[in-house]
């Protein structure tokens, strides 16, 4: 038989291997009552912790108790012996709670017998100090000794707990935080990936961001097509991020990254021992976006072997992971993006044609940026502020040479290229303005050899040049400044837009940014031909 001392080392072993085995407070704590009670016959033990917003005490958990006791337990600071031991962080012993009229039995959970003595320790428990609350149990009286030992045990027990507690709030603290970091997160790229924000007013890309607005709400699969650096994985979010599952994962693969069994892996996870290398179990990509959006870039480079079993995840929604027979069922929407022409790829027989009927279920063509050449100047202002931002920078002026040598370049990079050629240029820049010394290599080959000049005053060219032309070349000609050179750049403005909308006024004015009545007035002082009788106009 142990004697007292090998009986309270051996009870705070168990209870320090309890309390090191998981956060879960009331888990815990019952584990460690149950230690007690088998160990030492204490019974009806409970924490009682202050309640922050009503400066009251209250049992937090508790074993021997019913829910209804456990409800009547709760305590003002200073009141019967729990309250006192909170308001003074003293422990209290009652040999005899039937004899101490301090003991309120609250929760009406004790009624001893004629020849019964139930005996109450309650101790306090302290955090950094501070009191915040007391732990508690019930013993059948024995003798003063032994109920000071059982008190002193208590205590270390209570300190134990203490840290424990300490620990579960610094990481509910600290998920709380995550929460709130990921909802901020979340909102900050919903109204980041809202098209209001994607910088696009060329043709072509209202055109991408109508398809987008239509797409985003269903359930189509899209395929995004489009050269390297055109913004495919930004349009994927856009989609994403505007649809029903913004709030689940945006998950992407860059099929062209992997190859055989590595990309399958990727996709559709692995059991422990599947291939050389597989030494534990792995969650495919298919899984982590479960119920959210599953993006894959450059489809069109994956193996034909490995197309039949992604072809069957997008029919049945369900696959096997490598080296397993378990069929996963999983709820995915699918946005592919390739650069290749797929249609050529099938041709030759290096994408299944099932497959890309598969995928070719809503397609969007992204234009090159050569082909939208009026959104880069608003292009270049974003970028020269984004790394005027990361690099503590304030440049804001561009000079004339440079700004026509970037609308002038054909971009082979697309939108990825001015970015690059953008943050160098600022990183660079030792003055206050932007020049063509700071742009790269090729770009400076490029204007050095005077290739691709504007070949027409359209819509860009008069534009940027209105926007970029010093009004001192006109000097000598003051008083015709209007005439020379405003009238013709608006009168061909509201033409070409005039004509883009198809002649309705109403789409015109909205296109330009202006209102409709000035539209009309522009119409006549310019002597603009309108079609007046269009059917959308009458609707208005």
């Amino acid at each position: 038989m142990l004697d007292r001392a090998e009986l309270e080392l051996l009870v705070l072993t168990e209870i320090s291997r309890v309390l090191s085995s998981g956060l879960d407070l009331h888990a815990v704590f019952d584990q460690t009552m149950h230690v007690l009670g088998e160990k030492l016959h204490m019974q009806r033990g409970s924490m009682v912790l202050m309640d922050d917003a009503s400066a009251k005490l209250q049992i937090e958990a508790a074993i021997g108790l019913t829910p209804e006791e456990i409800q009547r337990g709760r305590y003002e600071v200073g009141e019967g012996i729990t309250g006192q031991v909170v308001a003074t962080g003293t422990p209290r012993v009652v040999a005899d709670i039937s004899k101490d009229d301090r003991f309120l039995n609250r929760t009406k959970a004790r009624s001893p017998g004629a020849n019964e003595v139930i005996s109450f320790i309650c101790v306090p428990i302290l955090v950094d100090g501070r009191v915040v609350g007391a732990l508690s149990v019930d013993k059948h009286f024995v003798d003063i000794a032994t109920l000071e030992s059982d008190q002193r045990l208590l205590e270390i027990i209570a300190a134990f707990i203490a840290q424990a507690l300490k620990i579960n709030r610094i990481v509910a603290q600290e998920r709380e935080e995550w929460l709130e970091e990921r909802r901020q997160l979340r909102s900050t790229l919903e109204s980041k990936y809202k098209f209001d924000n994607i910088i696009g007013s060329a043709p072509a890309m209202l055109e991408v961001f109508d398809t987008v607005a239509q797409v985003a709400t269903s359930r189509a699969t899209v395929l995004l097509l489009g050269e390297t650096g055109t913004g495919k994985e930004l349009i994927a979010k856009a989609i994403h991020f505007n649809s029903t599952r913004a709030d689940k994962p945006f998950i992407r693969v860059n099929c062209g990254a992997l190859s055989g069994t590595l990309l399958e892996s990727e996709l559709f996870g692995h059991v422990k021992g599947s291939f050389t290398g597989a030494i534990r179990d792995k969650m495919g990509r298919f899984e982590a976006a479960n119920s959210g959006t599953l993006f894959l870039d450059e489809i069109g480079t994956i193996d034909t072997s490995l197309q039949v079993k992604l072809l069957r995840v997008l029919q049945e929604r369900e696959f096997e992971r490598v080296g397993d027979n378990q069929t996963v069922r999983v709820d995915v929407r699918i946005i592919a993006a390739t650069n290749l022409n797929l249609q050529d790829e099938v041709a030759k027989g290096r994408f299944r044609e099932d497959l890309f009927y598969r995928l070719n279920v809503v397609t969007i063509n992204l234009p090159a940026l050569r082909g939208r050449r009026e959104d880069i100047p608003r292009l270049i202002d974003f970028f020269r502020d984004k790394f005027n931002a990361e690099n503590g920078k304030n440049l804001n002026k561009i000079s004339r040479d440079m700004l026509n040598v970037l609308v002038r370049y054909p971009w082979p990079g697309n939108v990825r290229e001015l970015e690059n050629a953008i943050e160098r240029a600022v990183v660079l820049c030792r003055g206050d303005t932007l020049t063509e010394e700071l742009l790269p290599t090729a770009i400076r080959a490029f204007a050095q050899q005077g290739k691709n000049a504007a070949t027409s005053e359209d819509i860009d060219g008069l534009t940027l040049r209105l926007a970029t032309q010093s009004l001192a070349e006109y000097a000598s000609r003051e008083g015709q400044i209007y005439d020379l050179v405003v009238r013709q750049v608006e009168k061909s403005l509201i033409e070409q837009a005039m004509a883009h909308c198809h002649g309705v006024k109403l789409r015109a004015a909205d296109f330009l940014g202006i209102n409709r009545n000035t539209l009309n007035k522009k119409v006549k002082e310019l002597g603009i031909t309108a079609n007046d009788d269009s059917p959308a106009e009458a609707e208005t």
